[in-house]
């Protein structure tokens, strides 16, 4: 009787052996997850880690920055604000969002309609037109710097300003057009011909049936240059460097690091600033990113 009461009283619940099944199965699902996907998290990391490590520099004290400390002692907020007490900084911000911004601006509305001509339009000279705009992607920028440079600050007398790398975007990117035209050949051409049957001429189909179905590729192109216009280095240098009112964001960083070039943290700093609005960009912007650059490609 006494063992009876003993084991109504006894709680209802999982018995200790299930409990520890339990636990085992979840640890080896675990298990099992970090070993098929070992590699993606190595790769992960491989990328992670040097950002991490620039952004706990930064927040260090000079005394404590590339030591072997691996976290700040005291947490210092006000390099950021170091970093953008220094003259110039906002000077080179406000240059490098006017480059970027306007750039790609720029390139996104003229490679459009080339890109759509390209792409949808049968014409003699089709497919030369094309590999002309292939062959300059392949060509690189130093061998045509020095007529260019000719042009722009002797003919156009605009050396020490930021207008002959933004005005040449007016008429176009080879790598944009090239994208886009890949892009746009997978919009069937059904969808332009009852455009055209209601009534809708060449501008009009591409602004109302195809810019709609191409913001993937538009948003993809844009990015792209976007991140070109940002971290651009060799342009500012030929055309800006002698002055510094026009200098961006990644030339003025050099000088900034030769000015600072002991005090880590403030160049951590200045390092994270610099990265930080390319990085919210692409974050925002991921899904319409891959979109665009996945289906691109799809038809030759």
């Amino acid at each position: 009787m006494t063992s009876s009461v003993s084991t109504l009283d006894r709680p209802v619940g999982r018995t200790p052996t299930a409990g520890a099944a339990e636990k085992t199965a979840r640890r080896k699902a675990l298990l099992h997850w970090i070993a098929v996907h070992s590699l993606g998290i190595a790769t992960a990391l491989f990328f992670v880690l040097p950002f991490v490590f620039v952004f706990l520099t930064s927040l260090m004290s000079d005394q404590q920055a590339l030591t072997r400390d691996l976290t700040p002692n005291t947490w210092h907020w006000d390099n950021y604000v170091k970093v953008f007490e220094t003259p110039g900084f906002l000077t080179w911000w406000k240059n490098s969002l006017l480059y970027a911004g306007l750039g790609t601006a720029l390139v996104v509305v003229s490679s459009v309609p080339v890109a759509y001509a390209l792409a949808k339009f049968r014409f003699r000279g089709r497919h030369l037109s094309l590999l002309l705009v292939i062959s300059m992607m392949t060509l690189p920028p130093q061998v045509v710097i020095i007529p260019m440079y000719l042009f722009w600050a002797k003919q156009m007398d605009l050396s020490g300003t930021l207008w002959p790398l933004i005005v040449p975007m007016a008429f176009g990117d080879a790598f944009a057009v090239f994208l886009l035209r890949q892009f746009l050949l997978t919009i069937p051409d059904e969808y332009i011909e009852a455009a055209k049957i209601d009534g809708c001429g060449e501008l009009r189909t591409l602004v109302k049936i195809v810019l709609p179905m191409a913001k993937p590729g538009i948003a993809a192109v844009a990015l792209f240059q976007f991140f070109y216009c940002w971290n651009d280095y060799f342009g500012p240098q030929i055309y800006a460097s002698e002055n510094p009112g026009a200098w961006t964001l990644s030339y003025g960083l050099e000088s900034f690091k030769g000015a600072h070039h002991t005090d880590w943290n403030l160049t951590m700093a200045a390092t994270v600033l610099v990265m930080g609005p390319v990085i919210l960009v692409f974050f925002f912007a991921q899904k319409a990113f891959v979109e665009g650059v996945t289906l691109t490609g799809v038809k030759g």
